[in-house]
C-alpha cells in the first residue's frame, strides 16, 4: 500500500492537502544526506527508541561533559 494510499485511508485530509504534503516530504527527504542522523518511522516504537538514543549520545559528547563537569574533572585530576 502507497503512502498516499494509507493517508487517504484515514480520511482525514482532502486530496489536495495529501499531494502538498507529499510534495513537502520528498523535498525535506532529498535533503538527507545533509544531516547527522536518519531515523525512519515506519515503526512507531523502534523510532522513538533511535531519537532517544540520539538525544542520548548528544548529551554526552565530550564538549558538553567537559562543560557539564569541568570543576569535578579539575578536582580529580588535581588529586
Amino acid at each position: 500500500m502507497s503512502f498516499i494510499a494509507v493517508l487517504r485511508g484515514r480520511g482525514q485530509d482532502s486530496d489536495e492537502v495529501i499531494e502538498k504534503r507529499m510534495s513537502q516530504a520528498v523535498g525535506e527527504i532529498e535533503h538527507y544526506n545533509e544531516y547527522d542522523y536518519l531515523i525512519v518511522n515506519d515503526d512507531f516504537n523502534t523510532a522513538l527508541s533511535d531519537l532517544q538514543s540520539i538525544i542520548r549520545s548528544e548529551r554526552l559528547r565530550l564538549e558538553r561533559q567537559v562543560q557539564r563537569h569541568d570543576a569535578l574533572i579539575s578536582k580529580l585530576l588535581a588529586d
